[in-house]
């Protein structure tokens, strides 16, 4: 049981992911807020689209 222990607290697996996490939701961010105006127009014109194929679908 002692050498179970000792083998995950010495284990880096865990850490090597966590850090990928890290790492992808900061270049993320970084993309949304590099693109934020062309991604607000885009979502602004799917919405659009989308609420007057609605509109046209329940009439």
């Amino acid at each position: 049981m002692n050498a179970a222990i000792r083998k995950f607290l010495v284990e880096e697996d865990g850490i090597t992911a966590i850090e990928y996490g890290i790492l992808a939701a900061i270049v993320a961010a970084a993309v949304v807020l590099a693109f934020k105006g062309p991604l607000a127009t885009l979502f602004e014109s799917i919405f659009t689209a989308l609420t007057g194929q609605v509109t046209k679908a329940t009439t």
